[in-house]
């Protein structure tokens, strides 16, 4: 039908003017606003350029009747088809599936903590280096003993962040509150960050009264309406298309914020991850997907998940700006995300950043990663490639950092948060109503007739239900 119509076209048009070509002659595409690049390699003199366009102007073919001389070589002719012109060529050459080079990698900060000769950075204030390690630390003590407290059964499930803390802290670091959060759920740094405390993650953690879900999501599926962070749900990747709705919203308010939506590896393989950047795309929508590229999405490497040159490349075949990043150095994530939240806002377009890192821990509790990978791999990334020790090491090259103060800042979290456990067990458990609350403005009859059967069975069969659950 579409070839139908634009020959039936070219028919109507030459028999109005048959003197004059209709076809343009072949020239570069155009974008409608102007492109800039977003380089993502801080040692080649020749840095890797991502151009992406905005919407393409379509021309007219009526419009040209008078401006070019036929000719009949195909080369030199262009399909006026929507969104812009096609040129055409006489060649039949495949796009490649691949190209030789890989995307390199941006980053600042090499293994030791030393800034790479010809490093093009924002300048990070004394302050805020100090409070990123300050929150990176609080996030690895914190991981360490709630992971061994689901280990002695004092918690249902947990998930730790370990290995991928610059990720967290930096990105955080970068965004301002007014920034939408949708997170996956290995991004509790970004709360942290925003002022979340260590009794609200414990209350989370064990469902009680202090827990703003009520008791009703799984552990570690954190949300905060006052810091602007969505609750996370375990479905993967739905939190995309949500993010470019919100984004949406804010550009229509004019708001000086952005969306900024969190996802492993493993999520580009639903169906949610490419309908959320094309639809950001069409939208030009300010939005930032940040995916966390591990390498593993549980037991499923990397090699399994796709044939692409990581997620990075994904973007431009949606039409979004895309840079890869050194998940594990905090400076080098936090210049990314300062640079593509500046351009998600003043260029009303949406960004895709890979973060290259590698999950230390095991998947959650309920998984055991040493069946599947080598201990020599773990242990390499855990030590050698420590995005911790890293930055640790460039503030104290800074003198802005002791080893008195780490000694004094990891005893302090410990007790802290081991104080927050002992609250949060003694806590009251939420009610049973809250179980049928939230939903509906007035009760349907078939949830209180649920509500008045599950009062009867606790009553009736207490031994089959926790006790620290109040009627």
């Amino acid at each position: 039908m579409a070839f139908w119509l634009i020959r039936s076209r070219i028919v109507v048009l030459q028999s109005l003017k048959q003197k004059h070509a209709f076809w343009a002659a072949a020239t570069p595409l155009r974008s409608s606003s102007s492109t800039v690049p977003f380089l993502c390699n801080s040692s080649s003199s020749s840095p890797n350029v991502f151009w992406v366009n905005g919407r393409f102007k379509s021309t007219l073919a009526m419009n040209q009747l008078d401006s070019l001389p036929f000719s009949d070589s195909d080369d030199e002719q262009a399909l006026d088809f929507p969104g812009g012109k096609v040129t055409y060529t006489s060649e039949m050459t495949f796009i490649p599936e691949s190209v030789e080079k890989r995307v390199p990698c941006y980053r600042v900060l090499n293994d030791n903590g030393d800034i790479l000769i010809g490093s093009n950075l924002h300048q990070m204030s004394k302050e805020v280096a100090r409070k990123i390690y300050n929150n990176m630390v609080t996030l690895q003590v914190m991981d360490t003993i709630f992971y061994e407290a689901q280990r002695q059964g004092r918690l249902s499930f947990y998930v730790t962040s370990s290995g991928e803390e610059a990720i967290n802290i930096a990105s955080a670091a970068a965004l301002t509150p007014d920034d939408v959060i949708l997170a996956q759920y290995r991004e509790p740094g970004v709360l942290l960050w925003r002022g979340f405390t260590l009794q609200e993650f414990t209350d989370q953690l064990y469902g009680n009264k202090g827990d703003y879900g009520k008791g009703r999501q799984m552990a570690i599926h954190y949300g905060s309406k006052k810091l602007n962070y969505v609750t996370i749900s375990s479905p993967l990747a739905t939190q995309l298309p949500q993010a470019v709705g919100i984004a949406y919203s804010l550009k229509m308010d004019k708001k000086d914020a952005c969306a900024v939506a969190y996802t492993g590896d493993g999520a580009t393989s639903e169906g949610d991850f490419h309908a959320g950047l094309n639809f950001a795309a069409v939208l030009e929508a300010p939005v930032v997907f940040i995916c966390r590229n591990n390498g593993w999405a549980i037991s499923t490497n990397v090699s399994e998940q796709f044939r692409s040159d990581g997620i990075v490349v994904k973007g431009q075949a949606y039409g979004i700006r895309s840079i890869r990043v050194d998940g594990n150095d905090a400076l080098a994530v936090y210049n990314v995300i300062s640079t593509a939240r500046e351009m998600a806002i003043t260029e009303q377009r949406p960004i895709l950043v890979e973060a290259l890192t590698y999950r230390v821990g095991h998947h959650s509790t309920s998984d055991d990663s040493t069946k599947y990978r080598p201990l020599e791999e773990i242990e390499y990334w855990k030590t050698t490639r420590n995005p911790v020790n890293r930055f640790r090491n460039w503030i104290v090259r800074n003198g802005w950092w002791s080893d008195k103060e780490e000694t004094e800042l990891r005893s302090s979290i410990k007790k802290q948060v081991m104080h927050t456990i002992q609250v949060g067990e003694k806590t009251e458990k939420p009610p049973v109503a809250d179980l049928f609350s939230d939903v509906y403005d007035v009760t349907p009859s078939n949830l209180r007739e649920q509500e008045k059967q599950l009062r009867q069975d606790m009553i009736k069969y207490p031994q089959d239900y926790p006790s620290d659950v109040p009627l």
